[in-house]
């Protein structure tokens, strides 16, 4: 493509965004810096596109050339918008994401000047592998690692960069990202998930995951924050007492959103826009400063993405106005934490919603089978799930007002709980007509007269059905979605195909027929999944006690959590599906643990710190006011200045005692930690941590927040929480 036709371009697509702003058209904005098939279909040539829309549909492999022809006209798309570098943008262990920018510019070997980007760089690159955590699959004299361009997910610009989503692999190929087991899970979903949908629609020759999630974060003013050692290092507040207003009035959820905020919301909503992220809902959650952010539903892999991309977005639109945006689950103590609900369904190529009844007994004999199934996996694989969403912020997230517990449980609403007992209840074996039009009529065919009322809504349940998709609401605002949406789509997976052999069995063995099969199945599967479902109070001791008597799983800190990920089943399970190899699992399962040993022993530091350079000066400076006030009162009123000094002497005892318990918390605290560093296996480490250090965190927290309260204002060096909670 010529240089004349790329400068017209140019002045075209800045010709549009001049009108795209006097119309002020969201839609208009929708993905103008992302290469998606619009684009393609203007710059690529009928075989590139094929190729590429052969990749992103079926799997197929990108020829050398046709790559050569793609990344030229991708690197004239973004040269024509501004565009001097591009980069390989991936999702290493860390959680979040990287990226290391090269120029287009470069030199021929006469020193002629050039942009150059060939197939080669779009395809394949290599980073350092050594400097990124991977579990000992990498070692530092191992550095070699490469990122490969992942065709399903497009390239966007993201200020003068363009950015192509990658994989990143090792030199010797195990995944050293989040991405490269989520392509495999939604591969294997897509594959077990279509085979049982052929039962229902023989057209139907691909099954997507979709994910919609709900972001919710905490915006305080960048100047305070930056006042906060705690805030800046470990992402949350670690001492703080309780403003006097919080969230008891209830008066911030769904209230009006305050100007600074809204004007944030507004600049972040256009970049989203521009990015591909289609951003639909904003509103004030429950705690003060505490807002979501919700798009519409996508294909699982370029929500992921998305909303990865979406973090880094409000970070630097946020620094803009002004703000510090918090992802920690639990920034402040005694008000709600923030979490990142992840929607999940399953959709056809034939726009089919397998998890939405339908207007039929077969579409909600359709709707059965994967709502049972899903029921199913997660009843066999509770435990696994619950460790997709463990981390150290998480931990002081579950089990409070905002979240739902460590104990998974499903929860599907008193209808549709009775339709699966009415289910259970159909005799098993051949049906007599009679039976089956009973069963079509009465039992299946009622879903969409149920469902017209919907179903509740319970906020303690980990994984909630609600219409038409399960809503996984443990998941952390920090979180990678691609971490549970792995496990979930592998789970289901691997139920389906067990399922489709069982189908297939009774129908060639005991001469059953497709439905019978099916409902035969089905039966057993709500039977024995029954443990699984409870629609009740998850905060519960009853419950607590109950679920124990079930059986399930009750991880309440994450080195509990972890050790499921290296179980026979677990193993056998990544195996079978072709998600993760034996090394990967142990890799991730050392990964995480290493990432809860390092946040605590940030936090351990840091609490040091603020005790000793922070808290104990600015007390023991007050305490010495007050001793010299009383001491002055001494001298003028000799022994009678006893009645004028009770006060402030009982203010001296106090921040006394406070003071020497906070330095001898703080010292055994710090000793349990030097004992805990010493120790070379990964989950005794993260064990010691957890049971030995972190509880020193709550008990030094105590002594310090009723110094706050003693202390006179002034001196006090930390800003304090009604401060950083209120955005006027």
């Amino acid at each position: 493509m010529s240089k004349i036709r790329f400068k017209a371009i140019a002045e075209s697509a800045k010709r549009e965004s001049n009108s795209i702003q006097e119309k002020g058209r969201r839609s208009a904005l929708f993905c103008v810096n992302v290469f998606n098939a619009e684009k393609m279909l203007q710059y690529l040539t009928k075989d590139a596109l094929e190729s590429v829309q052969g990749a992103i549909f079926s799997g197929t492999k990108i020829d050398r050339k046709i790559a050569d022809q793609v990344a030229e006209a991708m690197k004239g798309w973004a040269i024509s918008m501004g565009a001097t570098h591009y980069t390989h943008w991936f999702q290493p262990l860390t959680g979040s994401t990287a990226e290391k920018h090269d120029a287009f510019f470069d030199l021929l070997p006469d020193g002629t000047a050039l942009e150059k980007f060939g197939g080669g760089q779009l395809v394949q690159q290599e980073p350092d592998a050594s400097s990124f955590p991977s579990g000992g699959i990498r070692n530092t004299f191992e550095a070699r690692g490469y990122t490969a361009w992942d065709p399903t997910s497009p390239a966007f610009i993201y200020g003068t960069t363009l950015c192509v989503p990658t994989v990143f692999v090792s030199y010797t190929g195990e995944a050293l990202d989040n991405k490269a087991p989520l392509l495999r899970a939604l591969h294997a979903v897509d594959e077990a998930a279509t085979a049982v949908a052929k039962y229902f629609d023989k057209t139907v020759t691909k099954v997507n995951a979709t994910l919609g999630w709900e972001q919710e974060y905490f915006l305080i003013d960048k100047a305070l924050a930056f006042s906060r050692p705690d805030i800046i290092l470990a992402g949350r507040t670690l001492v703080g007492h309780t403003a006097a207003k919080g969230q008891q009035l209830e008066d911030h959820y769904f209230g009006v959103i305050p100007g600074r905020v809204l004007s944030f919301m507004s600049d972040l909503e256009k970049e989203c826009t521009k990015l591909g992220i289609p951003v639909k809902t904003r509103h004030n959650e429950v705690a003060p400063n505490q807002f979501e952010l919700a798009p519409v539903f996508e294909e699982a892999n370029l929500a992921v993405d998305h909303n990865l991309l979406l973090m880094d977005v409000m970070e630097k639109i946020a620094d803009k106005h002004g703000f510090k945006v918090l992802f920690h689950e639990k920034p402040f103590a005694d008000i709600n934490g923030s979490g990142k609900h992840n929607n999940w369904s399953l959709a056809t190529n034939t726009g089919v919603n397998l998890l939405s009844p339908g207007s039929t007994p077969m579409k909600n004999l359709q709707f059965l089978t994967f709502f049972v199934n899903t029921i199913k996996a997660v009843n066999t694989y509770e435990e696994l799930l619950r460790s997709s969403i463990a981390s150290a912020s998480n931990d002081h997230r579950l089990g409070a007002n905002e979240a739902p517990p460590a104990i998974f449980s499903v929860f599907v609403g008193t209808q549709l709980s009775r339709v699966l007992d009415e289910l259970e209840g159909v005799s098993q074996g051949k049906l007599s007509p009679e039976e089956k039009t009973e069963l079509k009529l009465n039992v299946v065919g009622k879903i969409p007269e149920i469902l017209l009322d919907n179903t509740d809504r319970n906020r303690t349940s980990p994984f909630a059905f609600t219409g038409n998709k399960f809503e996984m609401r443990g998941v952390g605002s920090k979180t990678n979605c691609a971490k549970p949406m792995t496990i979930l789509n592998t789970i289901v997976a691997k139920q389906l195909r067990d399922f489709k052999k069982e189908v297939d069995s009774l129908v060639d063995k005991k001469n059953l027929k497709k439905d019978e099969a099916i409902f035969n199945i089905l039966r057993e599967y709500i039977k024995t999944s029954k443990r699984i479902r409870f629609d009740g109070d998850g905060y519960s001791a009853e419950w607590e006690k109950e679920a124990k008597r079930r059986k399930l799983s009750n991880n309440k800190t994450t080195p509990e959590a972890l050790k499921v990920l290296t179980s026979k089943e677990s193993i056998e399970l990544f195996r079978v599906t072709k998600v993760l190899s034996e090394v990967e699992v142990r890799a991730r399962q050392e990964v995480e643990l290493e990432s809860y040993i390092l946040h605590l022993q940030i936090e351990g530091r840091v609490l040091n710190e603020l005790v000793y350079n922070h808290i104990l000066p600015s007390s023991i400076e007050y305490q010495n006011k007050l001793i010299k006030n009383v001491m002055g009162l001494k001298d003028i009123y000799g022994a009678a200045h006893k009645k004028l000094t009770d006060g402030q002497l009982t203010i001296i005892e106090q921040i006394a005692e406070h003071l020497v318990e906070v330095k001898k918390l703080t010292d055994h605290m710090t000793d349990a930690r030097k004992k805990a560093n010493k120790l070379l296996d990964s989950t005794k480490k993260a064990t010691a941590y957890c049971e030995n250090v972190k509880p020193y965190f709550d008990q030094i927290r105590y002594h310090c927040d009723k110094l706050e309260q003693v202390v006179e204002d002034q001196i006090w060096p930390l800003t304090k929480y009604r401060e950083l909670l209120f955005i006027k």
